[in-house]
C-alpha cells in the first residue's frame, strides 16, 4: 500500500486523496482494469489495519500444537526412559552423525507423557561414568616417584667438601655481618651468563620459569623451579654449571623455598603435593598434602633448620604444617588451618620478627595474622584493589611490597599499624596476566620486577621513579631474584625457561 499524490500539481486545491493522506488514512495507488483483473481504491485508517493485522496473528497462534519428548520414569535416573518430567523438550531435529542428515525424533502429546521417546536410527547414548584419574592425566605420586641426580664436575672438593660448603677464594665476602658491609647497590647494565646445562641443553628448563631463590644469605647457589615440574640446583660462582637436579612432581612446580640455614628446601606442585627436600643429598624428607592445589609456601623463619611451615591454598585455605611430627597413617594432616579467606591464596609474608605474617588473595584482600592463632588481626579490602600476586619484604625498613594485578606494586606498613603506604607507588611496568616476582636490593634502595614484554625494571626506593629498564628477553620475565650479597647482581627468568644473570 502505498501514499496517493496531489494530482494537479502543487498549487491545485486539496482532493479527497490529499485529505486522507493528512488524516494519517492508508489508500491503494491503482484502480480500474489491470491485467490481472479490476483493481478498486480502498482507504483504510492505521488503527484500522493494526487490529486486522493482530486477528491473523491470533487466528494462525491456534493451529497445530507443539509435541514434547516424553515425561519419562521416575524410577529411571539416567539413560532411555529417564525421568525429565517438566524439563522435557519440545519436537526437535538432530543431525544423525553417519549420513549428516536430519533425523525426525518421535515424541508424544503433552497430555500422554507415558510413551519412551524413541530414536528411529539409533538408541540413546548411555549415560557416560565418573572420569578416572588416568582419563584426567593425573598420576598419584608415591615414594619411589622422587628421584635426584648430582650433574657436576666434582662432587667433592680437595677436602672433602660438597657445594654446601660457602667458598672463600672470592674477591666478595660471602660470610660477613651485613651490618658490617656498607653495600651501595646499582642497577645491572650488562648480561654476564646464562645457565645452561652440561648436557648441552638449549635452555634451563624446558617450560617456564616459576620461582628463582638464592642460597640464605651467602648466595653462592641459586635454586630453580619450573613447569616442567623439575627443581635445578646451579653454581652462581666458579663454572656456573649445573650442579643437581631433583624430580618427583608430575606437574608444574608452583614455588620452592629455603629454610634458612639452606640445608632443606620446600617445594609446591600442581600435583596437589608440598614436598621437603635434602639440598645436599636430593633425598626427599616429607611429603603433605590436603588435597588442594598449594600456590605459595614458606618456612617459618625463626627454627634456622626448618621445623614448620605455611602453604597457601587454592582452597581459600592457610596450612601451617610440623615437620617434626610423625605421619598419621600414610598422610601428614596440618596443625593449624587459617580459612577466613574468599578466594586462592597467593602471597605469604613473615613480619614483625616473624611473629605475624601478612596474607593476600584472589578475592583482593589483604589480611595479617598472629603466628599460630587462625583469627585475622588485620583486614583490608577496598573498593579499588585489585589481587595481589607476589610479595616481598624490604629488607631495612618495616615494609612489604606486593605485586598488584593493576600493574603496579603497592607498599604497606607491617609494623604495629599495618595500612597502606599511599606515598610509595611503583608504576610503569605491565604484569598483567601473570604472577611476576618482586624482589628489593640489599641495601633496600632499588626494587625490581619482571615485565610481560620481557623487561626488567628498577625503581628508586625513596622517589618511586623507574630508573632502568633492561630488555632481558622475547617473553615475559616471570621471575628475578636480587643476589643477597652483590651490590648489582641480578637473576631472572623468563616464559622459555631461560635463567639470565645480569649484572
Amino acid at each position: 500500500m502505498s501514499l496517493v499524490p496531489a494530482r494537479n500539481g502543487a498549487n491545485a486545491p486539496p482532493t479527497r486523496a490529499s485529505e486522507l493522506v493528512d488524516n494519517n488514512i492508508f489508500k491503494t495507488s491503482t484502480k480500474g482494469k489491470l491485467p490481472t483483473g479490476y483493481a478498486e481504491e480502498i482507504a483504510i485508517s492505521e488503527h484500522s489495519f493494526r487490529n486486522l493485522h493482530r486477528d491473523v496473528q491470533r487466528s494462525q497462534a491456534t493451529g497445530k500444537k507443539r509435541k514434547r519428548e516424553a515425561k519419562g520414569d521416575s524410577s529411571i535416573v539416567y539413560g532411555a526412559g529417564a525421568y525429565k518430567g517438566p524439563w522435557a523438550k519440545y519436537e526437535e531435529h538432530r543431525i544423525d552423525s553417519d549420513s549428516g542428515e536430519e533425523v525426525e525424533v518421535e515424541v508424544t502429546d503433552d497430555e500422554s507423557g507415558g510413551e519412551e521417546v524413541v530414536y528411529e536410527e539409533d538408541a540413546i547414548a548411555a549415560n557416560p561414568g565418573r572420569g578416572t584419574l588416568a582419563g584426567t592425566n593425573y598420576d598419584e605420586v608415591s615414594a619411589e616417584k622422587e628421584s635426584s641426580k648430582f650433574e657436576g664436575s666434582q662432587q667433592y672438593d680437595y677436602q672433602g667438601r660438597t657445594y654446601m660448603h660457602v667458598p672463600q677464594d672470592l674477591d666478595v665476602d660471602l660470610v660477613g655481618d651485613f651490618e658490617n658491609m656498607n653495600l651501595k647497590c646499582y642497577h645491572p647494565k650488562k648480561l654476564v651468563h646464562t645457565f645452561k646445562p652440561a648436557s648441552g641443553g638449549k635452555n634451563s628448563h624446558e617450560k617456564a620459569l616459576t620461582s628463582l631463590k638464592f642460597f640464605p644469605s651467602s648466595g653462592h647457589l641459586l635454586l630453580s623451579a619450573a613447569a616442567d615440574g623439575k627443581v635445578k640446583l646451579w653454581d652462581v660462582y666458579h663454572d656456573r654449571e649445573l650442579l643437581r637436579s631433583y624430580s618427583g612432581h608430575t606437574k608444574s612446580v608452583v614455588d620452592v623455598d629455603f629454610c634458612p640455614d639452606g640445608t632443606r628446601f620446600l617445594t609446591a606442585s600442581y600435583d596437589r603435593q608440598m614436598k621437603v627436600w635434602d639440598t645436599e643429598t636430593g633425598t626427599c624428607l616429607g611429603r603433605y598434602s590436603t588435597g588442594s592445589t598449594p600456590h605459595v609456601i614458606r618456612w617459618q623463619p625463626d627454627n634456622r633448620t626448618g621445623q614448620e611451615f605455611l602453604a597457601g591454598m587454592h582452597d581459600n585455605k592457610i596450612v601451617q604444617f610440623d615437620t617434626r611430627l610423625p605421619p598419621d597413617g600414610e598422610k601428614k594432616n596440618p596443625v593449624q588451618e587459617y580459612d577466613h579467606h574468599l578466594g586462592p591464596v597467593n602471597t605469604i609474608t613473615f613480619t614483625d620478627e616473624n611473629r605475624r605474617f601478612i596474607t593476600t588473595s584472589d578475592d583482593k584482600s589483604l589480611r595479617a595474622w598472629e603466628y599460630n592463632i587462625p583469627v585475622p588481626i588485620k583486614f583490608i579490602a577496598e573498593p579499588y584493589m585489585f589481587p595481589m600476586v607476589k610479595s616481598a619484604s624490604h629488607p631495612t625498613k618495616s615494609s612489604v611490597l606486593l605485586q598488584s594485578s593493576d600493574n603496579t606494586i603497592k607498599v604497606y606498613n607491617s609494623g604495629e599499624k599495618i595500612r597502606q603506604n599511599r606515598k610509595k607507588d611503583f608504576r610503569g611496568h605491565n604484569n598483567a596476566g601473570y604472577a611476576i616476582d618482586i624482589d628489593v636490593s640489599p641495601d633496600g634502595g632499588i626494587v625490581c620486577s619482571g615485565d610481560s614484554g620481557g623487561f626488567v625494571c628498577f625503581w628508586d626506593w625513596k622517589t618511586c621513579k623507574m630508573w632502568h629498564k633492561i630488555k632481558a628477553s622475547d617473553s615475559a620475565i616471570i621471575s628475578t631474584a636480587w643476589h643477597p650479597r652483590e651490590s648489582s647482581k641480578v637473576v631472572t627468568g623468563d616464559l622459555d625457561g631461560v635463567v639470565k644473570y645480569w649484572d
